[in-house]
């Protein structure tokens, strides 16, 4: 066998042996991007994946097709255990939320949040306690001391979420008891509080603003250290005795082991996303907090506030 016949069978034979995704440059415009939404429309979750969806598409930041897939279910576990199943496949993303740290610690999942590839940590947000327009209670003074009479009903979204931890903190620092309702939908959750059929709910800001100024929904509270502008006067929970100090984490991941090249593609491209004017509004709009942190430093945010959220659980008994 000449040297040259050697050389070339043995470059085959490394090709045939190397992944198919990482023979392609990446991203192939070929290949589309399936891009996981785990909760269903009009959720902060949904609002943040369609934004970004948006910025690539008008900058063509992406070179191929983009569909978005809502996949709720299970308070997003059966759409991250979707991605989670594609391992390997630089063409699986998907938007991380709260349910994304709480559900792997009340739910036997095969995924943890660190199991996945990060490509970046965006923004946090914090959450509101609201009331509709016909609630007797003004201010958070007033629910808690009707709850402490009745015990009230409280929506949210997920089972054990940040949703369900910021009242329950609450409860047990002002001493009264409350049902807790999960919803997958925002939009459910909405149409419950709304209807009288909560006494109360917990939601983004953003997702709620524009009822909030219509007068349809009363805030009583918000769990952030202080106050954004587009929510005037609304208190603190801080301010009112009930410091809370947990936030909400934003961001973006990958399928689980998938090629360098392509972490790093989503790296250099949200860094590029995230100075858009699109982004700086969807920021505002919604009252977040933009905070960026980008692949392992990332993780471990993400290890440090599961820690931190499963401390908090066990201690209220929600978990063991």
């Amino acid at each position: 066998m000449t040297t040259k016949l050697f050389t070339s069978l043995l470059t085959a034979a490394v090709l045939l042996a190397t992944p198919a995704y990482a023979q392609d440059k990446y991203p192939d415009p070929s290949k589309r991007l399936d891009w996981t939404i785990a909760f269903g429309p009009g959720g902060g979750n949904d609002i943040m994946a369609r934004t970004i969806i948006s910025i690539l598409e008008k900058y063509k930041l992406y070179p191929g097709q983009i569909v978005a897939e809502n996949r709720a279910g299970g308070s997003g576990a059966k759409g991250w255990g979707y991605v989670f199943s594609h391992k390997g496949d630089p063409y699986h993303i998907t938007t991380t939320s709260g349910s994304f740290i709480t559900t792997p610690l009340q739910a036997n999942t095969p995924w943890q949040p660190t199991s996945f590839t990060p490509i970046a940590l965006l923004a946090t947000d914090d959450m509101l306690m609201l009331v509709n327009k016909s609630s007797k209670a003004k201010t958070l003074k007033e629910f808690i001391a009707a709850s402490k009479a009745k015990s009230p009903s409280i929506g949210g979204i997920g089972t054990v979420n940040i949703d369900f931890i910021v009242p329950k903190l609450v409860s047990e620092k002002a001493g009264f008891k409350f049902e807790y309702v999960s919803f997958n939908k925002q939009g459910e959750l909405i149409t419950a509080l709304l209807s009288g059929a909560l006494d109360a709910a917990m939601s983004n800001p953003g997702e709620v603003l524009g009822l909030i100024q219509s007068g349809d929904m009363r805030p009583l509270a918000y769990s952030g250290k202080s106050t954004p502008k587009a929510l005037g006067s609304v208190p603190t929970f801080a301010e009112l005795g009930y410091d809370i100090g947990i936030a909400l984490p934003r961001g973006l991941v990958l399928a689980p082991d998938v090629p360098t090249e392509a972490q790093q593609w989503w790296i250099a491209t949200m860094k590029k996303v995230v100075q858009t004017p699109e982004w700086k509004a969807y920021i505002e709009k919604n009252v977040l907090t933009e905070n960026v942190l980008l692949a392992e430093d990332f993780r471990v945010f993400l290890k440090k506030t599961q820690d931190t959220f499963g401390d908090i659980l066990r201690k209220q008994g929600a978990i063991k």
